[in-house]
């Protein structure tokens, strides 16, 4: 089996992910002759099939910083658990600094009700149905590491069965035996 041209290699890897740029930040350092910029740019990277990753670039010009955001984002990618692959399993609230988010599973026809950078991070996620709020700082920045933090909070069904040393199929009797207690008592 003959050797792909490493060129093609990173064509099929680069077409699998996709990418969205969330902010750019212009910034001027003042020097003698006057101001220098440089940009930085925070970009969301995901498969759209469960990982999904964030990166932060700077440099003098604009593509230069979003593609080493690009490259950051793709190094730092973690797998989220999704519930039939179109929503969380459970609720979860997540913070960084003064960000702090809260996203809520959703039944299915939802959609994604979230602002700005956090829609970002769950349409590279390849999320369809989730309900977020922001509370605390708008910084694109924070948000998006809250609402990574609030994402790698999230246990799947599979990961608390074997951390309780029971079966799958035990844990979901015993969550639709809770839900047919509360819709009677309704």
């Amino acid at each position: 089996m003959a050797r792909e041209p490493r060129e093609r290699h990173r064509e099929r890897e680069e077409s699998e992910f996709t990418d969205k740029l969330v902010h750019i930040n212009r910034v001027a350092k003042v020097v003698k002759g006057g101001r220098r910029f440089g940009f930085a740019a925070l970009v969301v990277v995901g498969d759209e099939k469960g990982r999904v990753g964030f990166g932060h670039g700077k440099a003098r010009e604009v593509p230069e910083a979003i593609r080493k955001a690009t490259d950051a984002a793709k190094r730092g990618l973690v797998r989220v658990p999704l519930r039939e692959g179109r929503t969380l399993h459970h609720d979860v609230q997540g913070r960084h600094g003064a960000g702090k988010v809260v996203l809520r599973a959703a039944p299915p026809g939802t959609g994604i009700i979230a602002g700005g950078p956090m829609r970002a991070v769950f349409e590279t996620l390849g999320m369809q149905d989730v309900v977020a709020k922001s509370l605390g700082s708008s910084n694109p920045y924070n948000m998006v590491r809250a609402t990574f933090d609030a994402l790698k909070r999230q246990d799947s069904p599979r990961s608390v069965a074997a951390r309780r040393n029971i079966k799958v199929s035990a844990l979901q009797a015993r969550r639709r035996d809770t839900s047919e207690a509360e819709q009677s008592a309704d």
